[in-house]
């Protein structure tokens, strides 16, 4: 196993990596709307919340040697899910038609009271 550690995606909140490559796979930890830059949450709705999302997974599967398309699995956990047509529509920007197998579950609480977490799995390139 090797640790997967960038400057590019926020600073883990907790006990926990970035991500972690095993056997030719990269396992995210989930993501949460946190500016790198900074380490703040941003301000914006769940479409604003989203977008940062994903700039942030992309820069774990970057640093860790992937990238989007070779996402097979996501999770993605929404505080509304009211939320998940508007979730969708910014999911399709970021995976088009090789869109990646998905659970998406509705949750009592995310951390720092976020609208959105997502977490992938993701083949090495």
């Amino acid at each position: 196993m090797k640790t997967v550690k960038t400057e590019h995606a926020p600073a883990p909140i907790g006990p926990y990596s970035q991500a972690i490559e095993s056997n030719g796979f990269i396992f995210t930890s989930g993501q949460i709307a946190i500016d790198p830059k900074n380490n703040q949450l941003i301000d914006g709705d769940v479409v604003a919340q989203a977008r940062q999302v994903f700039e942030n997974l992309k820069a774990v599967l970057l640093a860790a040697g992937s990238d989007l398309e070779h996402v097979v699995k996501t999770t993605i956990f929404l505080k509304d899910m009211n939320d998940f047509s508007r979730v969708n529509e910014i999911y399709a920007e970021y995976f088009g038609q090789a869109a990646p197998a998905r659970s998406t579950v509705q949750v009592a609480r995310l951390p720092k009271d976020v609208a959105i977490e997502v977490d992938c799995i993701a083949e090495k390139k």
